[in-house]
This record gives C-alpha cells, sequence and structure tokens, in this order.
C-alpha cells in the first residue's frame, strides 16, 4: 500500500470524527436555540403579568392579591435566573463544542495536505521511473540498432 493510500485512510477516519464533532456541535446550538426560546418566553410572560397587575392595582388590589402576585412575581423570576444559568452553561460547553470541531477540522484538512504532497511525491517519482525505463529502453533499442549495423 502507498504512502499516500495509508495517509487516506488516515483522513477518511479524521474526517469521520469531524463529521461526529459537527453533529454534536450542531445539537448543541439547537438545545442553545430552544433554552434561548424558552428565557424569552418566560420573561415575556413576566413582563405581561407585571403589566396585567399594574393595571389591576390601579383600582386598588387586596392584601391577599398583592401576596399572590410578589410570591408568582418572585416564582418567575427564580425561573428565569435559572433559565438564565443554563444559558451560561450552554454557552460555555458550546464554546467547549466548538473548539472539539475546530481541532478536529484543522487535523483533518492537515492531514489531506499531507495526503496531497504524497500523492504529488508519488506521482513524480512515477514519472521519474518511468522516464528511467524509457531512457534505457532507447538506449537498449539504439545499441541493437548500432551494433546490428555494425555486423552488416
Amino acid at each position: 500500500m502507498k504512502r499516500s493510500q495509508r495517509i487516506q485512510t488516515i483522513v477518511e477516519i479524521k474526517a469521520a470524527q469531524e463529521k461526529n464533532s459537527l453533529e454534536v456541535l450542531g445539537a448543541v446550538q439547537r438545545k442553545k436555540a430552544e433554552l434561548q426560546a424558552q428565557l424569552d418566553n418566560l420573561k415575556q410572560y413576566r413582563q405581561e403579568y407585571q403589566e396585567r397587575f399594574d393595571r389591576l392595582g390601579g383600582g386598588g388590589v387586596k392584601v391577599a392579591q398583592l401576596l399572590e402576585f410578589r410570591s408568582f412575581i418572585e416564582k418567575l423570576d427564580k425561573a428565569i435566573a435559572g433559565q438564565e444559568q443554563a444559558m451560561r452553561a450552554m454557552d460555555a460547553d458550546l464554546a467547549s463544542k466548538r473548539k472539539v470541531w475546530e481541532s478536529a477540522h484543522q487535523q483533518t484538512n492537515s492531514l489531506r495536505k499531507v495526503c496531497d504532497s504524497a500523492l504529488q511525491t508519488e506521482t513524480r517519482q512515477a514519472g521519474k521511473l518511468e522516464q528511467v525505463a524509457q531512457d534505457e529502453w532507447a538506449s537498449r533499442f539504439f545499441q541493437s540498432s548500432s551494433g546490428g549495423a555494425k555486423n552488416a
């Protein structure tokens, strides 16, 4: 097996690893988008709830309603804080997965360059060997032609 063929096998393995890394990265990006949408929805719901309470509060509210409102707002705030923490963790995970993919991508590209270089070297060597063989054949042909002419 030629060197370029052996390297090509490694390139294919690395390319498969790179593809897997890219798929993982894509899954994490989709998950992050889902978390962001959930966070946006929570924030929007909190804002709408606050606005609704403010409208109702203009006419006066009972203490029980006020306590219930504050309790619910606190729960929403905790949910939002938890979602924001999950987003920070997801950002860190995304950065990690991106680095893994970038590393795999660079390795694959480097190995492709090495494979291409090996293939070019093999092609040049094959060309040189063919030229040497043709030169030897031509030399033998010329010698046999010359030798035949001297004998005649």
